[in-house]
């Protein structure tokens, strides 16, 4: 009896510090390392948000604005699983909302991710039409250029690659000259990309593994990128950078172990190709 009352306090302590830890929100500063050569370019300034799993997120609108503090953007970067049901779509607005009022320079731009396309049809154009009433331009398999400093940057959009939805030949069709920057929600999508260039990619999914500890075992179905420990933050991948973010909400139990609900802010200089060293 007294074993069973010391488990049952044990995991009433975990349960309470994992839900505690989906209210401590990190904004993480990514610098992209860089020679010398592209000293001179312009840096771009670059809010990514992911997963936000409305059904599940700790995090309100207005923690968002204030650890952002109405910080200059250039670009706003959502990179998909905003929710799966209907009835939730409601409660992004207040998102979009507060998200809407930083005026990013260069506009802002999202994906969609696997839970999003739990949606069908209606509901799902719905969520669409609300992300593009709201300022985000929603990209699927579509690319989109923005001229920095007499720079084109094209911002790529490919769609889910876990749920077959990704397009890379519709995605990268028409590009000018120019600077990547690719948008998506599942990061896997890189290890067919050979023949596709991108300067840097921004992607989720993981969640840094949500309940990572001592390892994130529940991933493994997730793709190869889990079997070569690439689940959150920088990698680079045959010398081309991306991101993972850990995401803001959460899915199914709405606890966080080894990984934090994440914000970050990225500095990603254009004009040449980018070399960094990780």
């Amino acid at each position: 009896m007294y074993i069973s009352i010391g488990i049952i306090a044990l995991l009433s302590y975990f349960i309470y510090i994992g839900y505690r830890n989906t209210h401590s929100v990190v904004v993480n500063q990514i610098d992209i390392e860089k020679d010398i050569e592209t000293s001179k370019g312009k840096v771009l300034k670059i809010l990514h948000i992911s997963d936000l799993h409305i059904e599940n997120i700790s995090i309100t609108p207005q923690n968002i604005m204030q650890q952002l503090d109405s910080q200059s953007l250039d670009l706003i970067a959502l990179t998909g699983d905003f929710l799966d049901r209907k009835k939730s779509i409601p409660k992004l607005i207040p998102y979009l909302e507060e998200l809407s009022k930083l005026n990013p320079k260069y506009g802002a731009y999202a994906v969609f991710g696997n839970h999003d396309y739990v949606l069908k049809d209606r509901d799902f154009q719905q969520l669409k039409d609300i992300l593009n009433q709201y300022g985000f331009k929603t990209l699927q398999n579509e690319n989109a250029v923005i001229t920095v400093d007499s720079e084109a940057v094209n911002v790529i959009g490919i769609d889910n690659f876990s749920t077959n939805h990704s397009n890379l030949v519709k995605s990268f069709a028409g590009l000018q000259q120019g600077s990547n920057l690719v948008l998506t929600h599942d990061p896997n999508v890189v290890l067919e990309m050979d023949k596709y260039h991108f300067d840097y990619l921004l992607s989720g999914h993981f969640h840094g593994g949500q309940i990572h500890w001592p390892k994130p075992y529940h991933l493994r179905k997730m793709g190869k990128l889990v079997k070569l420990n690439m689940v959150k933050g920088l990698h680079k991948l045959e010398g081309r950078p991306f991101y993972i973010s850990e995401g803001l909400g959460q899915t199914g139990i709405n606890i966080r172990v080894g990984s934090r609900p994440e914000i970050t802010i990225h500095h990603l200089r254009i004009g040449n190709r980018i070399k960094e060293v990780i």
